[in-house]
């Protein structure tokens, strides 16, 4: 080997080990010493190992202003490439404190639009960590320029590619709108952060006194504002979720329903079930602890367990089908739908509507929530979300009713009306406008008027027994077609298994149009 070729490889590796190092040693000490791994650590912590191949490590920034030129890292910030999660291929970038805080300019930028666009033109998922201060200022107009390009690239993705969003650090103003446009959302508890305007802006606009926890920590977009989809204890923690997550999405919407190998029997019983869902309407029962009786080897992913906490989503895998699972939960609101819920849920459809991923809803809901903040805050708008999301799906949808299916909200939940191809119904289903209480009163209210104390009570009981006789229960409907079966429930997960089977290679065709206008 001559020694100017030496010297090219030697300077070539003084280059990888100098853009190894981000902002520096002390800047990574400092990064370690707040509980948080750097950018290049998560990434090869979340990818298998030896898979990453990184795009760009040279690029430098080429802002002149504020004596910028004295202060250049490798890199400029933003480390991105391709490489693999269990084996499925994925692109991903990781923005790195280290530098300048994380902060965007228009050479990070272009980095973010480069792994995105290879990731759209490839068909792979792309997961960003975020964890950034927000805009380069040196950089003025192109800073924001850049910001809008990527967020450009996120609407050109969605629907096309899984996007992930982890944020392990701060992520502020304008920056929170690119993971707030993709499909899931990770924040680690104490460490993250979101707000379009931090706590300085609010207290001098509104003289509110709030920490970056309180106004935009883990707990507050998981929990009330429901802006995050996943919180985590830990960065290891989160890192591992997101490989649980990727094991249940595809990797682009090019690829059909598919079925992977399972151990757990398709025919297994449900026994547990038997006499799981109580007879008595008001009693409330756990609608996970059905959910990972039926799945495979009871393994239920929750999307957003922490937010609208009377509806269920997240997925499951019958027989080796991935599958997204909505249900009413009668132990939060009495499982009613309500403004947070339906927002909850049709934004689940429609990612699994856009990915070719089965929806199973199980339904006991009594209705709407009534009350003034509801409709007040637009539970038309919201609900007919819900009513739409259900309506545009082409998917295989299934549809098992364990208890009540009361008044709208029972078109609402997958009726067979708007589009579901299978529906199921427990023999304790409950098909009907209303509870059995409120429909005597209405119905009834000539008879029972006048009568007094326990006049009233027997005559009213008697009315509510033979309402509940004639009406509470699913075979009206069955009769009519609008339910396919009525089920044992220790069948339960061998008749998805098997309905599932033969709805793999549905296809629905939709008239041509731009797209529709979801009463957003």
């Amino acid at each position: 080997m001559t020694d100017v070729n030496q010297q090219k490889r030697d300077h070539l590796s003084q280059l990888i080990a100098e853009s190894k190092l981000g902002g520096g040693e002390k800047r990574i000490e400092k990064q370690h010493s707040q509980g948080k791994y750097t950018a290049r650590e998560r990434v090869e912590k979340l990818l298998d190992p030896g898979s990453f191949l990184e795009f760009d490590k040279f690029v430098q920034h080429r802002c002149a202003s504020f004596g910028m030129m004295e202060t250049r890292y490798l890199g400029d910030g933003v480390i991105t490439g391709i490489g693999t999660i269990n084996g499925q291929k994925v692109a991903i970038f990781s923005q790195d404190f280290t530098c300048w805080g994380g902060a965007l300019g228009k050479a990070y930028a272009a980095k973010i639009c480069k792994i995105m666009d290879f990731a759209i033109e490839n068909k792979v998922p792309v997961i960003g960590i975020n964890d950034s201060g927000g805009a380069r200022i040196q950089e003025g107009v192109e800073s924001l320029a850049g910001y809008a390009d990527i967020f450009h690239r996120n609407v050109q993705a969605s629907g096309v590619i899984p996007q992930i969003s982890l944020v392990m650090g701060p992520c502020a103003g304008g920056a929170v709108y690119s993971p707030a446009m993709t499909d899931f959302i990770f924040m680690v508890d104490k460490s993250s952060y979101m707000f379009v305007t931090g706590p300085d802006v609010v207290k001098t606009v509104t003289h509110e006194e709030v920490t970056k926890d309180e106004l935009g920590g883990a707990h507050t977009h998981n929990e009330k504002s429901g802006v995050a989809h996943f919180l985590c204890e830990d960065e290891d923690d989160c890192l591992e979720r997101v490989r649980e997550l990727l094991s249940f999405l595809p990797r682009g919407n090019f690829q059909k329903i598919r079925k992977n190998a399972s151990v757990d029997s398709s025919i297994r019983k449900n026994n547990k079930l038997e006499n799981f869902v109580p007879t008595n309407s008001k009693k409330p029962y756990d609608m996970k602890e059905l959910i990972i009786e039926i799945v495979d080897e009871k393994h239920f992913l929750e999307v957003q367990k922490d937010f609208a906490k009377n509806i269920i989503c997240g997925f499951g895998k019958f027989n080796g089908f991935n599958v997204g699972i909505i249900a009413n939960q009668p132990q939060v609101l009495a499982g009613c739908l309500d403004i947070d819920a339906s927002s909850k849920a049709a934004r689940f459809v429609r990612f699994c509507d856009a990915f070719e991923i089965p929806i199973l809803t199980l339904v006991d809901v009594p209705g709407f929530l009534p009350g003034t903040d509801q409709e007040y805050g637009g539970i038309i708008r919201h609900g007919a979300k819900l009513l739409y999301a259900y309506s545009e799906a082409t998917v295989p949808m299934i549809t098992l009713i364990t208890r009540k299916a009361y008044g709208g909200a029972y078109d609402v939940m997958a009726s067979k009306h708007i589009g579901a191809d299978i529906n199921l119904a427990y023999p304790t289903g409950e098909i009907a406008v209303m509870g059995a209480d409120g429909a005597v009163n209405i119905i009834f209210r000539k008879e029972l008027k006048g009568l007094q104390g326990a006049e009233f009570d027997k005559k009213k009981a008697e009315l509510v027994e033979n309402y509940e006789e004639e009406f509470a229960n699913p075979y009206r409907a069955a009769g009519l077609g609008y339910i396919d079966e009525v089920i044992f429930p220790e069948d339960t997960r061998h008749r998805i298994c098997h309905y599932l089977e033969f709805l793999k290679d549905k296809v629905v065709l939709r008239p041509e149009r731009k797209h529709g206008n979801i009463p957003l």
